[in-house]
């Protein structure tokens, strides 16, 4: 696929995915995000007309989540700053956190103990979409989210998951 081209307007690539046996567009789709029920209706929309329409489906079904979901969901996702492990997406979020540095900097230490105070307040991990974002932006809206409400930290995690995950199908319908 040429650098101008994209998911969204690739008709093979959409044409790829409403082929799929329903057991390998599952298990594509819950790489993207492990969320049963999104899954189930990503799937009942196929076949898609245009690339779009299923990152525009993907998107709108993830808008949907409940807190459960999220839950679900975050056990896949490791904290920002850390090397994801066992259970969680590691090639994903290897790429994802490229531009999150892990070591011993002090923006690395502000990370963890943010972190940690994230925990703390909202009962979860602290999620961004970091896909080109740096260290310090991420810790910039990790600051910004602890000053969230408990409901407007959930709608705002269940926006990232969602942009999280249409990102991932790009990526994994482009291979």
């Amino acid at each position: 696929m040429s650098t101008s081209q994209t998911i969204e307007d690739s008709r093979s690539d959409v044409d790829s995915f409403n082929a799929l046996e329903e057991r390998e567009a599952r298990a594509l789709l819950v790489s993207c995000l492990a969320v049963p029920r999104w899954v189930s209706e990503v799937l009942a929309g196929r076949p898609y007309d245009t690339g779009a329409a299923l990152l525009d489906r993907a998107g709108s079904v993830a808008r949907t989540l409940s807190e459960d979901e999220v839950d679900a969901a975050l056990a896949r996702h490791p904290r920002i700053g850390e090397q994801p492990g066992e259970g969680h997406d590691v090639e994903f979020s290897q790429s994802e956190q490229a531009g999150v540095t892990s070591n011993a900097e002090p923006l690395a230490d502000a990370l963890r103990v943010g972190n940690a105070e994230y925990e703390h307040r909202f009962s979860r991990v602290f999620l961004i979409r970091a896909a080109g974002r740096t260290s310090g932006e991420v810790l910039s809206e990790l600051r910004r989210r602890l000053a969230n409400g408990k409901g407007a930290e959930l709608a705002e995690t269940v926006g990232q998951l969602g942009e999280i995950a249409v990102l991932r199908l790009k990526q994994v319908l482009a291979r």
